[in-house]
């Protein structure tokens, strides 16, 4: 089982960590770390796991996250396509608590939930974000914390519904980020209550109460989410039929694929593929 507390190797030395990633996939699990963290997507597409929230995201999202929130980030697979961010991560309390600085961390209270900043507004600001993993100490430092007082002023949106300003267990963690490296392996197959109860070593009852208390919701509603944000990157990605898809993504009726869909895009999937395909 992974463990889901994500060592950094920061201190007296370097309390600030930035870096490009460059792989086929997005392989860190579902997982939290003491440190803030900052990350831009520069190419791949897929689903988004931040707190209780889940859904897709796409090349040119810039997110900021809170230490100790969990979050991953799980890409759809695409011919000729890799999975590619930066990351800046830094320490808690670097900056000194002024008055002049209430904006960065008034922003980093609501990042507790996970903010997605304004793509449009946020683009001004790239030539900036690409050139930090460039940069070492002191330029390092007032580089980012310039950047975080310019996306103060940014528009934004949360992510979570809950807010994890307190450390998750790692007990807790390791089990979640099981779950999930278990549902972006299986979703395309029925899955049943009890073997993912046996996988975390739960009976099916205590883990039903373990995971609506941490995501805020059963799991087979969570499942379901996951499900249709694979469903909609292959409607807009691919050149499968809507029952191609729907039987990829695990489900075994049709009509109960419709219904949800619908139930969390509004529309059928035929019609949300005509709207955005070609957006």
């Amino acid at each position: 089982m992974k463990a889901v507390l994500e060592p950094i190797p920061l201190g007296q030395k370097k309390t600030i960590h930035g870096f490009r990633y460059e792989a086929i996939d997005f392989q860190t699990p579902w997982h939290f770390h003491p440190q803030h963290e900052l990350t831009y997507i520069e190419e791949s597409v897929g689903t988004k796991l931040v707190g209780d929230f889940v859904g897709p995201y796409e090349p040119g999202e810039l997110v900021l996250l809170c230490s100790n929130l969990p979050h991953c980030w799980k890409n759809v697979r695409q011919e000729n396509v890799l999975s590619k961010s930066i990351v800046i991560q830094w320490n808690k309390d670097i900056f000194p608590k002024v008055p002049e600085l209430n904006v960065v961390f008034d922003l980093l209270r609501v990042a507790s939930k996970g903010v997605l900043f304004n793509k449009e507004q946020s683009a001004e600001l790239l030539p900036q974000i690409r050139n930090l993993p460039n940069l070492q100490d002191y330029e390092l430092y007032v580089q980012l914390l310039h950047l975080l007082t310019k996306l103060s002023i940014c528009s934004y949106e949360t992510l979570s519904e809950a807010d994890f300003v307190e450390d998750l267990s790692t007990e807790y963690g390791s089990r979640m980020s099981t779950v999930h490296d278990f549902v972006s392996k299986n979703f395309n197959r029925r899955i049943y209550l009890r073997e993912i109860a046996d996988l975390v070593h739960m009976s099916e009852q205590s883990f039903s109460r373990f995971f609506s208390k941490i995501m805020g919701r059963s799991f087979f509603v969570f499942l379901n989410e996951y499900r249709i944000n694979i469903a909609v990157r292959m409607l807009l990605d691919t050149d499968k039929s809507v029952s191609q898809i729907g039987y990829a993504c695990g489900y075994e009726s049709l009509p109960f694929f419709y219904k949800q869909f619908n139930r969390f895009n509004g529309c059928s999937p035929l019609v949300y593929q005509k709207r955005f395909r070609k957006s």
